[in-house]
C-alpha cells in the first residue's frame, strides 16, 4: 500500500492534467465551452485531492470549512453577477487567484524563517518571482475592476514622469531581491518588496484606458496562471506548475491575438496611454469627416429596411453591453426570422471589455451558437448582406482603419459593414469610440443613423417589425 500510494498521486495528477488540456480545448467554442469548464474543474478537484494525500494532511476540518466558505460565496457571486458585469467577475477572479499564489511564497517565507531553516537559492528566487507576479496581478486586477465597475475613470490616468518612477520601483524591488537573497531571514525587506510589488500592479494599470481591458484583462489572466506555476516551484507542487503554466500559456496567446485584433503591440497598449485623444483631435484624424451631414432614420423605416430584406448582420458592441440590449436584439432576430430573414451576428475579437464579452453576453439572451461568427469567417459575407445593423459599435466597423493612413487605427482589423448594401448605425449621439477618431461609416451614402439607446431602438424595432 505504501508504495502504491505515491504511484497512484502521480497517475492521478496525470488525469488531472490531462483533463485541463481537455478542458481547454473545449473552451475553444462556445457550443463546448460549458463541458470544457466542467472538464477542467473535476480535474482540479482530482489535484487538489491527490496533493492532500501526497502532503499527508491529517486534519481535514480547515480545509472543508474553507471549501465551505469558498464555494458559497463563489456560488452566490455567480449566480447574482449579471453578464454585463462578467468583465468586472474575471477582474476580481484574477486578481484572487494572484494573491493566492502570492500568500503561499509569503507563508513559506514565515515557515522558513519560524523554523530558523536556511532557505535554498532555488526555493529563495520561486518565492520573490512569485511575489512580484502574484503582488502585480493582486493589485493591477483589482484596479481593473475598478475602472470596468465605474468605481475610478476608465480613461488613462498618467502623471509626469510615470515611466521613470515605474522604472525606479522595479530597480528597487530587484535591489531588495538581491539583498534577500544574499541575506535571506531579513523579514522587512521581504516585506518591502511585497509592498513594492502591490504598488506596481497599480502603476502597471492606471495609464491603460477601458478600450483597452479586452488585452488587460486576458494578460492578467496570463499573468495569474504564472504566479501560480512559481507558487509550484515554492511548494515543489508538480500539479501547480502544470496547471499555472497552462493558463499562463493559453492567456499570453489570447492576449496576443487581442493584439493582432487591434493591429497594436503590447507594449503600445501598456505604455501609450491609448484612449484619451478628445472628438475633435479624432475628427481631425480622420480628415474633417464630422462637417459631413449624416442621414438619420426612425424605426418605422429602419423595421421596413430589416424586415424586407433578405439577410441581415448584427454587429453587436460596447453600447449593447452597456444598455443590457441583448435580449431585445435576440428578440428582434427571431421576428426576423418567422419572417424569412436570414440572421447572422459578426463578432469581433475586441468588441466589448473582455475577451469574448459579445459571446457571452448573447449566449445569455440564448442566441444560437450557429448564427455567431467571428470576423474572419463574416467579413466575406458583407457584400451579400441586404442590411448590417450595427449596435454601439464605433472602432471596430471604421472604415478609416483601411482607408486612411493618418488615422490612429490605420491597419487594425475591422467588420467590414460598409460594404453591405445597407448599413443601420444605433448610437445615442455622434460621440467618437476609444479610440477618439470620428467614424468614416456615419456619413457613408449606404448608412444610416438611428439615434438612442440601445435598448430602447431595438425594442422599437421588434414593435414595429411585428406590424409588418
Amino acid at each position: 500500500m505504501s508504495d502504491f500510494l505515491p504511484t497512484g498521486i502521480q497517475l492521478t495528477y496525470l488525469v488531472a492534467a490531462s483533463l485541463f488540456i481537455l478542458g481547454l480545448k473545449k473552451l475553444g467554442s462556445p457550443a463546448t465551452a460549458r463541458n470544457g469548464n466542467i472538464i477542467a474543474a473535476v480535474g482540479m478537484l482530482l489535484a487538489i485531492a491527490a496533493t492532500m494525500l501526497d502532503q499527508h494532511v491529517l486534519n481535514y476540518e480547515m480545509i472543508l470549512l474553507g471549501l465551505a466558505i469558498g464555494s458559497a460565496i463563489g456560488a452566490i457571486v455567480a449566480y447574482k453577477v449579471q453578464m454585463t458585469e462578467m468583465p468586472q467577475m474575471v477582474g476580481l477572479l484574477n486578481g484572487l487567484g494572484g494573491a493566492a499564489s502570492a500568500l503561499v511564497a509569503v507563508a513559506e517565507f514565515w515557515r522558513l524563517l519560524d523554523s530558523s531553516q536556511a532557505i535554498p537559492l532555488d526555493v529563495n528566487i520561486s518565492m520573490l518571482l512569485d511575489v512580484l507576479i502574484g503582488g502585480v496581478t493582486f493589485t493591477g486586477s483589482f484596479l481593473a475592476f475598478a475602472k470596468l465597475q465605474g468605481l475610478i475613470s476608465g480613461s488613462p490616468i498618467t502623471f509626469p514622469f510615470q515611466q521613470p518612477f515605474n522604472l525606479l520601483l522595479l530597480g528597487a524591488y530587484i535591489v531588495g531581491s538581491a539583498y534577500l537573497i544574499i541575506t535571506p531571514d531579513s523579514l522587512p525587506i521581504f516585506l518591502g518588496v511585497v509592498g513594492v510589488s502591490l504598488v506596481l500592479g497599480v502603476m502597471f494599470v492606471i495609464p491603460i484606458g477601458g478600450g483597452d481591458m479586452p488585452v488587460v484583462i486576458s494578460l492578467l489572466n496570463s499573468l495569474s496562471g504564472v504566479a501560480a506555476a512559481a507558487a509550484g516551484f515554492v511548494v515543489m507542487n508538480n500539479m501547480l506548475i502544470i496547471a499555472g503554466a497552462l493558463v499562463g500559456a493559453s492567456g499570453l496567446i489570447l492576449t496576443e491575438i487581442m493584439c493582432k485584433a487591434m493591429n497594436r503591440s503590447l507594449f503600445s497598449v501598456l505604455f501609450s496611454a491609448f484612449g484619451t485623444g478628445s472628438s475633435s483631435g479624432g475628427a481631425a484624424a480622420s480628415g474633417g469627416a464630422s462637417d459631413q451631414t449624416v442621414r438619420s432614420i426612425d424605426p418605422e423605416e429602419g423595421a421596413m429596411m430589416l424586415g424586407y430584406a433578405r439577410s441581415v448582420v448584427i454587429v453587436p458592441g460596447y453600447g449593447m453591453a452597456v444598455a443590457q440590449a441583448q435580449h431585445s436584439v435576440r428578440e428582434l432576430s427571431d421576428q426576423l426570422e418567422k419572417m424569412g430573414v436570414d440572421v447572422k451576428y459578426a463578432i469581433h475579437p475586441v468588441a466589448g471589455r473582455m475577451p469574448g464579452h459579445m459571446n457571452v453576453l448573447l449566449a445569455e439572451a440564448n442566441v444560437p451558437y450557429t448564427q455567431l461568427y467571428d470576423m474572419d469567417d463574416i467579413n466575406p459575407q458583407f457584400e451579400q448582406a441586404d442590411v448590417a445593423l450595427v449596435i454601439g459599435a464605433n472602432d471596430v466597423v471604421n472604415p478609416a482603419a483601411r482607408s486612411d493612413t493618418n488615422s490612429p487605427i490605420y491597419g487594425m482589423p475591422i467588420l467590414e459593414v460598409d460594404r453591405a448594401k445597407q448599413t443601420i448605425v444605433i448610437k445615442r449621439g455622434m460621440s467618437t469610440g476609444f479610440a477618439g477618431v470620428d467614424n468614416e461609416l456615419f456619413y457613408k451614402d449606404k448608412t444610416t443613423m438611428l439615434f438612442g439607446s440601445a435598448k430602447d431602438m431595438v425594442a422599437k424595432l421588434v414593435s414595429e417589425v411585428k406590424q409588418l
